[in-house]
């Protein structure tokens, strides 16, 4: 059965997918979705109570969730292996990953999505990306109802943003003094914590491998552009390991 993932084109967890499916050459169907319109299809295809993307189907098999996605694929297709085989390092890696997930990952959607919503001509044809053309035209009708719920749902506004850029700030610290170190997070080799570093910070460095079309430099809200002008050293860190390492299959 061919591989499908139901995604948001804007997803950097859905990224981190896209990425480890091409990392391991393997083909797929993407299913992308509409924030909102998803929930139903997801709670149907996954039988439980939550709608979050990403969730993988194969052979009979449902995965939500980016961890358990990248263990069935190391698991099921285990060329290019993402996960240390040593249980050390794989404890590592795995340590990074959840680190990431945890925090990199929600701290660079709230801070982004704070002041980016308050662009809608900017935000929303990057909602919509690679779903039917319409969807633009009814985001834009229904975009203060939907701002009002993304703002609730994820827990956005002023303060959580600024702790955001704070927990942004910490982890690119700490990425960038480990990789002083060695090219590589875990090991001696390119995992599924290098893969998770670099895809949840990658909205802040917008590269072309991304299937959303990027705003132009005088489209970022100043206070994002100024934010992303003082780390952009750091962030050329993982913009560099993405490049090295985003293969297309």
């Amino acid at each position: 059965m061919a591989i499908k993932l139901y995604q948001f084109a804007i997803s950097h967890y859905c990224e981190k997918v896209r990425w480890a499916l091409d990392f391991k050459g393997l083909k797929y169907q993407t299913v992308t979705l509409l924030p909102g319109q998803h929930i139903k299809t997801i709670r149907q295809l996954t039988g439980g109570k939550t709608s979050s993307v990403p969730v993988l189907e194969h052979d009979g098999h449902v995965v939500q969730d980016s961890p358990k996605i990248l263990d069935y694929l190391d698991e099921t297709f285990p060329d290019n292996p993402l996960t240390p085989a040593d249980p050390e390092l794989r404890e590592q890696a795995l340590a990074w990953e959840q680190r990431l997930d945890a925090e990199a990952g929600p701290a660079v959607r709230c801070y982004a999505y704070h002041h980016f919503l308050k662009r809608p001509k900017v935000v929303i044809p990057m909602l919509a990306a690679g779903t039917p053309f319409y969807n633009r035209y009814l985001l834009s009708l229904i975009f203060s109802r939907v701002e009002e719920m993304m703002r609730q749902w994820m827990k956005i506004n002023e303060k959580t943003s600024e702790q955001s850029r704070l927990v942004m700030e910490q982890l690119l610290t700490d990425l960038t003094e480990a990789y002083q170190n060695s090219p590589f997070l875990v090991g001696d080799s390119f995992t599924r914590a290098d893969l998770t570093a670099s895809a949840m910070f990658s909205p802040m460095f917008q590269p072309a491998a991304f299937p959303v079309p990027w705003p132009k430099p005088e489209k970022i809200p100043a206070d994002v552009s100024g934010w992303l002008n003082q780390w952009q050293q750091q962030l050329q860190v993982l913009s560099n390991l993405y490049e090295r390492n985003r293969q297309a299959g």
